[in-house]
């Protein structure tokens, strides 16, 4: 993610997995949402809608005044949009009522030669519309990246970007580069793919439509202006990517760690420009895999922020998981269940190392009030804010508090994952009309779970942390 202009350094961290490749049959994508370590984010649900006549988008960012008009017909969606619009609605992810879920942006840079040949259009699309303009109006993934491409090709864009699709056959990965040109590759069944703020997308078959998709005129646009001579295909990463100091340290060490952990009998460089997008797991990957990474920080590594390296190891490579989280999220798409309840919307608020994934059924009517609660400043009443108050709580004494923060997300997550599978069970036969209504009571019960687990987290880690006053000393008990 890269947002709002005061903040020219947020960034995510992006997983994507196919079908074949998960132990349950689903699909998955996911990503940390990166901006700030204070911006709050809600958990929303727009109602389908049916109106007379064509509606008007318009952003609120001042800076990037885009306006397209949109189709009359707007599917129902989650999102989770940010406390306040002033920037942008920046919506972020979400599963649709057709059981297609999308998750924008991963932002990534284009090159300075590239940028030459198609500047940005100041005007275009950005990260803060891409989920609004696009999910409610499609009913497959294919159909999502062609879609937004075809509003890149007519609308331009101000950024780099990379977005997620993904519906229960299919998961495609889509990149922007310079003002009006993009491609996208859908991630084999057997594989997954992990992205760090780089365009990750390598040799593009244009031959090959099942698996890739690319903007008109690409070829032509990459040849007249000799960025590549196109003889042996395009490198979408060579072509139009950056490779630099910076991505060294901040970027390509993601890939690695996660290409470390789903197949470690790969050895690679954390440095290395030449780590493969498409890569296979040593196991099928189940959902709490899929959140771990995106929760991790480099563990059982040097570079572990608060492992046991160095202080010049600690502090080497960008983690996955870090303060400047907003939320973290995977889209799971589940195949062998009944298309309303297909699709779980797992989302950890705040920092995910210190957070936990709830798993809020997609098809529902709205969502807990403490999600729709987002406020500038912390509110205790905010979801958003009762998991930040326990990663800041945590943070102060770390290495002293971080193992009851461990030990309540493993018993929130054993709870969390148990109301899943009795739910499912429980409205199996429940008549479709009555569906939606019974999940989002489904949905109240699980944010109670994490909610009440993390309030009374705080209330104990408040209550340990008073004897850590540096103001302490040692004193007789009988004085």
């Amino acid at each position: 993610m890269l947002t709002h202009q005061f903040n020219p350094y947020s960034a995510c961290t992006s997983i994507l997995i196919g079908k074949n490749a998960t132990a349950d049959g689903s699909t998955m994508i996911g990503r940390n949402e990166d901006s700030k370590a204070a911006w709050a984010k809600k958990f929303v649900v727009h109602p389908h809608a049916e109106f007379d006549a064509p509606q008007t988008f318009q952003s609120h960012d001042q800076d990037h005044p885009f306006t397209m008009t949109l189709p009359k017909i707007r599917a129902k969606y989650t999102a989770t949009p940010e406390w306040t619009p002033k920037f942008g609605l920046f919506e972020e992810d979400g599963i649709n009522e057709h059981g297609v879920a999308m998750s924008a942006t991963e932002s990534a840079y284009c090159n300075a030669r590239v940028l030459a040949a198609d500047p940005y259009v100041q005007d275009g699309i950005g990260e803060e519309a891409m989920v609004t303009v696009t999910l409610p109006y499609i009913t497959s993934a294919r159909e999502g990246v062609e879609r937004l491409g075809k509003i890149i090709e007519t609308h331009g864009t101000y950024e780099t970007n990379g977005i997620l699709f993904s519906d229960t056959d299919e998961v495609w990965y889509m990149e922007t580069g310079a003002g009006h040109y993009w491609v996208a590759q859908r991630i084999p069944d057997d594989a997954y793919a992990v992205v760090a703020n780089q365009l990750a997308i390598q040799e593009v078959d244009y031959a090959d439509h099942e698996n890739f998709l690319y903007a008109k005129g690409i070829r032509d646009f990459v040849v007249n202006n000799q960025l590549a001579s196109m003889a042996n295909g395009l490198n979408f990463r060579d072509v139009f990517g950056t490779a630099d100091l910076s991505d060294q340290h901040y970027n390509t060490p993601r890939v690695w760690y996660g290409q470390k952990y789903f197949t470690p009998e790969i050895e690679q460089d954390p440095e290395s420009f030449d780590l493969p997008f498409i890569q296979r797991a040593n196991r099928l990957i189940h959902i709490d895999e899929a959140q771990h990474y995106l929760a991790s920080h480099y563990e059982g590594t040097p570079f572990d922020p608060v492992g046991g390296g160095t202080d010049a190891e600690k502090h080497t490579y960008r983690p996955i998981s870090l303060a400047k989280t907003q939320e973290s999220h995977v889209l799971q798409l589940r195949p062998d269940k009944p298309a309303g309840v297909r699709g779980i919307h797992w989302l950890a608020m705040g920092v995910a190392a210190e957070s936990v994934y709830v798993p809020f059924y997609a098809n529902v009517d709205t969502t807990p009030a403490a999600y729709q609660l987002a406020t500038e400043k912390y509110d205790d009443q905010s979801a958003y804010w009762i998991y930040k108050l326990a990663g800041v709580l945590v943070d102060a004494h770390y290495h002293d508090l971080h193992a009851l923060l461990n030990e309540v997300q493993k018993e929130t997550t054993i709870k969390l994952g148990h109301h899943l599978i009795m739910t499912d069970q429980a409205i199996a036969n429940t008549p479709a009309a009555e569906l939606s209504a019974k999940l989002t009571q489904a949905n109240e019960q699980a944010a109670k779970i994490a909610l009440t687990a993390m309030q009374n987290l705080s209330a104990e880690l408040i209550t340990k942390s008073t004897d850590f006053s540096p103001l302490n000393y040692e004193t007789d008990l009988n004085l």
